[in-house]
């Protein structure tokens, strides 16, 4: 009998009646009941996480920070409630939360402390703290809600410090802003502080060299000071001298006139006609110069003749018996005088005789003479007079010479004290000059260090940030965040299902084709009876449950594509991926049931477990104890849920090429060794008449 024929014995067994047909039903159903419902209840739970109710409690007091009102606690509690996404948040107390997460009534609690506020408002202030969220689940209530909460949560309090770190750094770019416009104007002050400096600087120097020629002035002075004290000190002894002089000469003229007054008052007439006498006398010789050597002899005579008559009047006035009234003693010497004057007038012919060739010098000192004769003849008649105010006179320059003298003594103390004082006055100028050259250098210092410190501010004023309002948000967003994950998923699975489904959807072909062959036999009776080749009794028993894997997988995909909404990137290469995968898993559940026999069915749910464990369908299998690592490689299963993922979400061919090269493989390799035990059971044991254990 062919192998189709064989085959389609075993199926049509299942058309009987109504019971062979409702298991039938079933069995095409079932891997509905590993796969579509398992899917289903976990296709989407992160999308209904609003579904489960959890306690929030905000305690949050509020806090004041740079004049600003902060609620930090009501922004979290209001963001929280009005949220579309995570949990069903429904505020309470504290005191309710907790009873609630014990008895199972909220899942979990987040409490927003009093200070929360404060804390986070301390960041702007001296002794910043770190304002922390309380969060307490229950794991008795469910564990995976506290894995979930966790990333949840780590969302929050990113968030929350987000919000803090930006007001934080807002306050730090406002006081850039600050530090900035403060430091400007400490620039401009400093540039106006280096203006003056470099005004005084100027200032001390022409200070200093003011001072300079106001030393060398006062030099000069002390100089001219000790000229002057010199002078007033030789002055002062000159006056005294004088003084001592005119204090002879007025005593002297005081004795004079005293002992002559009374004569020159007496005799002025005959003083005046001797001086005319003389002033004629010395005028005719003038007059008759040229005719000196004659005139002389002549004068010589005439003046003896008026000596002689001098004389005779003498001795007619004051001879043996003077006359009354006569003054013999100046007639006496007028006697005298007029006898010189005739002496006078010999020498004088004499000296004319020896001299003539002086006349020149004569004439002029006979002019001279004639002037004072003249003068003492005209002055002869007012001579007592003059005599009187001449003694005044002398008399009050006596007076006035002592009195002088007593004042140059005060001029020479005087200039001894100014020279004291101007030698005082140039060391102090010569100190306040070397005082100012050291200003004028400590200016110059001053001047390039405030303009080190105006360029020093200038260029700080450049390096210090001076942020805008749209800076300042722009900064803050960045520098409160400043790590963002840009995640860029490629093939992206759209749900939670989605990611489970290459791992629950040959779980379920695994169940269907071994409940298959526990209503079909894995090798034909009535083949092994009628000794039909062992390939043929062998696909005999692998095709009608790999038909039925057939339509199991196109109910499963069925319901899963437009039921609960499975896309698949290559939706026709899935179909017949899972063909070959329900193939494989025909052929391999039959093999153990036809060589191990009801033991085999054992081995079926034991090779399943181990298929599970080791495929990594959930979490990665490095994540895995060593001992599914190490059985990894060598089961299926680990290959379809690769596959099965590039053929669901997309991606590169190959996992899927290798898997179908591996189903492959375990399928022939399968049905090969059913075939070796359809040879084997075509010769009857005790065994197989009697087994050991029967299922």
């Amino acid at each position: 009998m062919r192998t189709p024929k064989l085959a389609a014995l075993e199926l049509r067994k299942f058309g009987r009646g109504r019971l062979p047909r409702a298991a039938m039903a079933a069995l095409l159903l079932l891997p509905l009941l590993y796969g579509a419902l398992y899917l289903w209840s976990f296709w989407d739970p992160y999308g209904r996480l609003n579904k489960i109710p959890v306690a929030l409690v905000n305690a949050d007091q509020g806090a004041t920070a740079r004049g600003h009102k902060l609620t930090a606690g009501d922004d979290i509690a209001r963001k929280l409630s009005h949220s579309s996404a995570g949990f069903d948040w429904q505020e309470t107390d504290a005191a309710h939360a907790a009873k609630g997460v014990e008895n199972g009534k909220y899942y979990l609690s987040l409490t927003i402390p009093a200070d929360f506020s404060r804390r986070v408002a301390s960041s702007s202030g001296n002794d910043p703290q770190t304002g922390a969220l309380q969060v307490r689940t229950n794991d008795a209530n469910n564990y995976v809600v506290g894995q979930i909460s966790r990333s949840v949560f780590a969302e929050i309090r990113s968030a929350a410090s987000a919000n803090a770190s930006r007001s934080f750094y807002d306050n730090i770019f406002v006081s850039f802003s600050d530090i900035h416009d403060k430091t400007q104007h400490a620039a401009q002050g400093a540039d106006d502080l280096h203006g003056g400096i470099d005004k005084a600087q100027q200032a001390t120097g022409q200070l200093a060299k003011g001072l300079g020629t106001a030393k060398n002035a006062s030099d000069q002075i002390g100089n001219g000071l000790d000229t002057l004290q010199s002078a007033t000190g030789q002055l002062a002894d000159g006056v005294h001298t004088a003084a001592d002089g005119t204090q002879k000469l007025a005593d002297k003229v005081n004795g004079s006139v005293d002992s002559y007054g009374p004569f020159l008052k007496s005799h002025s007439k005959e003083i005046g006609t001797i001086a005319q006498l003389v002033a004629d006398a010395s005028q005719a010789i003038r007059d008759n110069l040229t005719q000196l050597p004659q005139k002389a002899a002549q004068l010589a005579t005439k003046t003896q003749t008026n000596a002689d008559n001098a004389r005779a009047y003498y001795r007619t006035h004051c001879g043996t018996v003077p006359l009354p009234g006569a003054d013999c003693g100046a007639l006496k010497d007028i006697a005298d005088g007029a006898d010189q004057a005739a002496r006078a007038a010999g020498d004088v012919d004499t000296l004319v005789k020896d001299n003539s060739s002086s006349f020149d010098k004569i004439d002029g000192d006979l002019k001279t003479l004639h002037s004072l004769a003249q003068r003492i003849a005209d002055e002869a008649p007012t001579l007592s007079t003059d005599m009187d105010n001449a003694v005044a006179q002398v008399n009050a320059l006596n007076s006035g010479l002592h009195k002088l003298a007593t004042g140059a003594d005060g001029v020479h103390d005087g200039t001894t004290t100014a020279k004291n004082a101007i030698d005082s006055l140039g060391s102090g100028i010569g100190d306040l000059r070397s005082g100012a050259q050291s200003i004028n250098g400590g200016m110059y210092k001053l001047s390039d260090g405030s303009n080190t410190l105006a360029t020093g501010l200038k260029d700080g004023v450049q390096q210090i940030p001076d942020y805008g309002k749209r800076d300042r948000d722009t900064r803050t967003s960045v520098m409160s965040d400043p790590v963002r994950l840009l995640s860029q998923a490629t093939h992206k699975a759209p749900t939670y299902g989605t990611g489970l489904a290459p791992y629950f959807i040959p779980l379920s072909l695994w169940v269907g084709a071994m409940v298959a062959y526990m209503l079909m036999q894995p090798l034909s009776k009535r083949a092994l009876s009628a000794g039909a080749p062992a390939w043929r009794i062998a696909f005999a028993g692998w095709l009608p449950v790999a038909a039925i894997g057939v339509l199991q997988t196109g109910a499963l995909l069925s319901v899963l594509h437009w039921a609960i909404g499975l896309q698949m990137a290559r939706a026709t290469g899935t179909v017949g991926f899972l063909v070959l995968v329900a193939a494989c898993f025909a052929a391999m559940v039959q093999l153990l049931n036809a060589r191990f026999g009801p033991a085999g069915r054992v081995l079926v749910l034991a090779l399943l477990m181990l298929q599970l464990t080791s495929a990594g369908g959930t979490y990665p299998v490095q994540a895995s104890p060593g001992f599914f690592n190490a059985i990894h490689p060598f089961l299926p299963m680990s290959y379809i849920v690769d596959g099965l993922r590039h053929l669901i979400t997309g991606g590169e061919m190959w996992p899927v090429w290798r898997a179908c090269l591996v189903l492959l493989a375990f399928t022939a390799g399968s049905l090969t060794l059913t075939a070796w035990s359809a040879r084997r059971k075509q010769v009857w044991t005790v065994d197989r008449l009697h087994p050991e254990i029967s299922l």
